[in-house]
């Protein structure tokens, strides 16, 4: 059996959770419980807020409009996030809905657009990428939402990072190919900040402000080109299993 429940309604909530609060729902997601699902009063639902942990609540009217949540007992405590950041060049429309999605599944706790050279999306829609993290979290079981920021330049993103977190940078030119063997002496445990760079590729000068970063490692990611969506999933997948939380 399952540990979590998946058949339950789960939503993402911005209020304190405790036993008896009263959560009101905006239009959307009362449009959701009660026409998608076609939840009745007193049907349950699952609440979390990033912060309280995960809640059993129940469905219920008030008036002939209005829709809440009446919270009943806490299932889940709230724990710390993986302390994962994902650096990455933008990508257009449902590619980056993909790619934000996959990566809140695989524990990310922090999503950082940058701009470099050879971006190919000359903006981008943050309240849209939070959007789909929220809707990852809530079909997967997690509690804590990641955090979205608007896009920065790589060389100012490199500067903003904290002296300790390591840059995992994914290069196809890195000299060792075995990418265990490239994360091996890495702590579980460690801040870390996954870089993915454009299709186009890293330009010179940003390549050698990556290289001359005192704490960065080259990850390579096997023998064939990579879509940038796809490398993001292979090197999430190969950092959580080696380093992160998955061990």
């Amino acid at each position: 059996m399952s540990r979590y429940d998946f058949r339950t309604p789960r939503l993402f909530v911005a209020p304190d959770l405790h036993t008896d609060a009263s959560v009101p729902l905006d239009k959307g997601q009362a449009n959701y419980l009660t026409n998608v699902m076609r939840l009745e009063p007193g049907d349950p639902v699952l609440v979390f807020n990033g912060r309280d942990g995960e809640w059993h609540a129940e469905l219920q009217r008030e008036g002939r409009k209005s829709v809440v949540l009446s919270v009943g007992d806490q299932l889940r405590q709230q724990h710390p996030a993986c302390d994962l950041h994902y650096l990455f060049a933008p990508l257009k429309h449902a590619r980056l809905d993909y790619m934000v999605q996959k990566a809140v599944e695989l524990g990310v706790s922090r999503l950082q657009p940058v701009t470099t050279r050879h971006t190919q999306a000359a903006r981008v829609n943050v309240e849209r990428m939070r959007a789909n993290a929220i809707e990852a979290a809530e079909q997967c079981g997690i509690l804590t939402i990641a955090e979205v920021d608007d896009a920065i330049p790589l060389a100012k993103a490199l500067a903003g990072l904290a002296a300790d977190r390591v840059v995992i940078f994914c290069d196809e030119d890195a000299e060792t190919r075995d990418p265990v063997a490239s994360l091996s002496h890495l702590k579980r445990g460690t801040p870390l900040a996954v870089l993915i760079g454009p299709e186009g590729g890293f330009a010179v000068e940003e390549r050698d402000l990556l290289l001359r970063h005192p704490n960065v490692v080259r990850l390579a990611l096997g023998p064939r080109i990579l879509r940038a969506d796809t490398a993001a999933v292979a090197a999430l997948t190969l950092v959580q299993a080696v380093v992160g939380d998955w061990g």
